[in-house]
C-alpha cells in the first residue's frame, strides 16, 4: 500500500515556480529522504500533501484520500512537524501541547510526559522564551504524541543539538519499526544516508530520481586521491577537483584503466580509491557532469 502518491503536482506562486509535475510514491512502512538544498520545492511539495497549500494541478494522495479533500481525516493520523515551529504567544509549554492533543481528541498524557523526558523539555516556560532548539523539541512532542500511522518531517532536525538530534533518531527507529511510515526532508545529507531506506532528489521544483539510497550511492564515480602531486592528469571524466599541499582529490566517472594508464611518469607517492559518499552523489545531481 502506498501511503503517500502524488501525480503530476504543481504548485505556482503567481508566475514564480512551486513545484512541477511531481510525481512519487512512498510505501507503508518506508523511511523516506526527501533531498534538496533551500528552494528547491520541498517545503511546497510537503505542504501541498497536507493542504496546507492547495496544487496548481496535479494530485496528492495520503492513506489512500484526496489531500484536499480529506485533509482533516488525513491530518488526524500524521505526526508534522514544520521547518519552522510557530506557537501562540505567552502560552506554556505545557498548554501547547495540550492543545495540540486536544485538536487530535485523544488522551495523550502518558506518551507527552515520555516524550518530554526523553527531550528534557521543561514544560512550565513560556513558548516565548524559548531557544530554537527548545522550541524544536516541542514541536516534535507535539507531532509525535498521539502516535500517528505517518511523520511528515520538513527539515526536523534544524536547531537540535547533536545528543537530541540522536535521541529523535532514534525515537523515528522505534516509531518505523513499529510500523510507522516517515517522510523526511533534509539538506543534511548523512542523515539519510544514516537513517532512510529510499530517497527522492528534487531539483527547481522537479523530481530528478527515486530509488533506494543504497542505489543512488552505488555511483559509477569514484573519489580518487593521489599523493606527491597536485595536478590533475588531462583526462576527462575528472571533476570536482581539490588541490592541497601534497594531493589532489577528485571525482573520476571514466574507466580505471584509463585513468591509471594517464598517470604513467606521474611522481605519484600514494593512490587511494573509494566510493563517493552522498554529500557528492547529491553534488553530482546539481552540478558536474549533471549538467
Amino acid at each position: 500500500m502506498n501511503v503517500i502518491e502524488t501525480n503530476g503536482l504543481t504548485k505556482y506562486y503567481g508566475k514564480s515556480r512551486g513545484i512541477i509535475d511531481l510525481s512519487l510514491s512512498v510505501v507503508e512502512g518506508d523511511f523516506f529522504g526527501f533531498i534538496g538544498p533551500n528552494g528547491s520545492g520541498k517545503s511546497t511539495t510537503i505542504r501541498s500533501l497536507l493542504g496546507l497549500i492547495t496544487p496548481t494541478s496535479g494530485s496528492g494522495l495520503i492513506f489512500g484520500m484526496d489531500c484536499v479533500r480529506n485533509k482533516l481525516e488525513i491530518l488526524s493520523d500524521v505526526g508534522y512537524v514544520p521547518s519552522e515551529a510557530m506557537f501562540y504567544s505567552g502560552m506554556r509549554v505545557d498548554e501547547i501541547i495540550a492543545l495540540s492533543a486536544k485538536l487530535h481528541k485523544k488522551d495523550c498524557t502518558i506518551k507527552a510526559k515520555e516524550l518530554c523526558e526523553r527531550f528534557s523539555v521543561d514544560t512550565k516556560k513560556k513558548v516565548d522564551e524559548l531557544s530554537l532548539g527548545n522550541r524544536r523539541k516541542v514541536s516534535i512532542v507535539c507531532a509525535m504524541q498521539h502516535e500517528p500511522r505517518l511523520y511528515i518531517l520538513d527539515e526536523a532536525t534544524s536547531g537540535l543539538d547533536p545528543l537530541m538530534q540522536n535521541e529523535f533518531f532514534s525515537l523515528l527507529n522505534e516509531c518505523n519499526k513499529a510500523g510507522a511510515t516517515i517522510f523526511m526532508s533534509s539538506h543534511v545529507l548523512s542523515e539519510i544516508q544514516r537513517y532512510c531506506r529510499h530517497a527522492g532528489v528534487v531539483r527547481e521544483g522537479k523530481l530528478i530520481t527515486v530509488s533506494t539510497v543504497e542505489e543512488i550511492t552505488k555511483s559509477r564515480a569514484k573519489r580518487v586521491v593521489l599523493h606527491g602531486i597536485q595536478i590533475a592528469p588531462k583526462l576527462s571524466g575528472i571533476y570536482d577537483a581539490s588541490t592541497y599541499d601534497d594531493h589532489i582529490s577528485f571525482l573520476y566517472s571514466g574507466e580505471m584503466h584509463s585513468l591509471i594508464a594517464s598517470l604513467v611518469g606521474f611522481p605519484i607517492t600514494d593512490m587511494t580509491v573509494s566510493e563517493p559518499d552522498l554529500d557528492e552523489i547529491f553534488m553530482h545531481f546539481y552540478g558536474g557532469e549533471s549538467k
